[in-house]
C-alpha cells in the first residue's frame, strides 16, 4: 500500500503535468456528467409515473358472467 509521501509525489506530478486549470476543468466536466446522469434518472422516473398503471383483469369474474349469460340465453 502506498504511503502518504508516495501519494503526495503522484499528486504533485499530476498537477505539474496537467496544471491546475485542466484539473479544475476536468472536475467541472465530471460534475456536469453527474448532474446530467441524475437529471436523466429523474426524467425517467417522471415518464414512468406519467404512464397509467396496467389494469388487471379478473378472469374468474368474467368467466362467471359469461356462464350466467349462457344459462340465460339457453334456458
Amino acid at each position: 500500500m502506498p504511503g502518504w509521501t508516495q501519494i503526495l509525489i503522484v499528486l504533485v506530478l499530476i498537477v505539474l503535468l496537467f496544471g491546475r486549470g485542466k484539473i479544475s476543468d476536468m472536475m467541472g466536466d465530471v460534475a456536469k456528467g453527474i448532474r446530467s446522469f441524475k437529471k436523466g434518472l429523474a426524467d425517467e422516473d417522471e415518464v414512468q409515473s406519467a404512464q397509467p398503471e396496467p389494469k388487471t383483469i379478473d378472469a374468474t369474474a368474467s368467466h362467471e358472467e359469461n356462464a350466467e349469460k349462457n344459462k340465460a340465453s339457453h334456458g
